[in-house]
């Protein structure tokens, strides 16, 4: 068995979209439309298989809350494949305006993760 998809609401599809394929070199799919219930949609692809969702519908509400902190999905990870390409990939965000709420450093389990927030806030570790 395998987590085939997670997904993620958003209030700009693009935003994230292009996120996603810039930094993680995702595939996109065409974007879906459901215009009886005004949702739409495009899956985000890795080369392994595994998707993220992004979603949008005008009547899903902007929910704040402390990333991390409260139940709920706290984080996905991503494998960049190696120390060197976490912390490129890490400071490259840092460059480009995305807020790095974890450094670069080896973990009590013994991962080598950072963590960025996407455009949603949401949790990224980028891992080894």
């Amino acid at each position: 068995m395998k987590i085939e998809h997670i997904s993620i609401w958003v209030n700009d599809m693009d935003l994230m979209k292009d996120f996603y394929v810039k930094y993680f070199g995702m595939n996109c799919s065409e974007r879906y439309i459901n215009t009886d219930k005004q949702f739409t949609s495009y899956f985000l692809s890795f080369m392994q298989g595994s998707r993220i969702e992004i979603m949008h519908r005008p009547d899903i509400d902007t929910v704040v809350n402390d990333r991390g902190k409260t139940m709920g999905l706290t984080h996905f990870a991503i494998p960049v494949g190696n120390k060197i390409k976490v912390d490129q990939l890490t400071n490259e965000l840092r460059n480009n305006g995305y807020k790095i709420v974890g450094e670069p450093r080896t973990t009590g389990d013994g991962y080598y993760e950072s963590v960025v927030l996407d455009p949603k806030d949401n949790n990224i570790e980028i891992t080894e």
